[in-house]
């Protein structure tokens, strides 16, 4: 549902001011551990990070979903957040970005690192799809 979408834009957000991500553990059972039971940190020394971000951030990875920004109304309720005040949603389509990169020629990339690359894919997925769980991790949930 969109409270799942709301809780990854919010770990989206982290990640992009912190560089880190919030909840990582040593492991999917220490991570998920994390999630459930442990409280949102910033990093120390994060005092680049505004006020309003934090708040935000708080907001979208509230652990219960009927508490998470955006539940009641969706992205309304969100883009009125004070880390958006600056923002003018009904021109945003027609902002330009403050800069967008060049296009790269791919045409230039030696035929042999492609061909090369491709079977060096093929072989790690071979050798991956011949473990129990194939290309997938194995996870299991408490």
């Amino acid at each position: 549902g969109s409270s799942v979408d709301w809780w990854t834009f919010g770990i989206f957000l982290y990640e992009l001011l912190t560089g880190k991500t919030p909840f990582k553990g040593n492991g999917n059972r220490e991570t998920l551990f994390n999630v459930v039971g442990q409280p949102l940190k910033f990093p120390e020394g994060g005092g680049s990070i505004s006020f309003a971000a934090k708040d935000l951030i708080r907001g979208l990875l509230a652990k219960d979903p009927k508490k998470r920004l955006g539940f009641k109304k969706g992205a309304t309720e969100i883009k009125q957040h004070p880390f958006f005040d600056n923002v003018n949603w009904a021109l945003i389509r027609s902002t330009n970005p403050p800069e967008i990169p060049k296009p790269i020629d791919l045409s230039i990339l030696n035929e042999t690192l492609k061909s090369s690359s491709v079977q060096q894919q093929q072989e790690k997925h071979s050798k991956q799809s011949d473990s129990s769980t194939g290309p997938y991790l194995d996870f299991e949930f408490f």
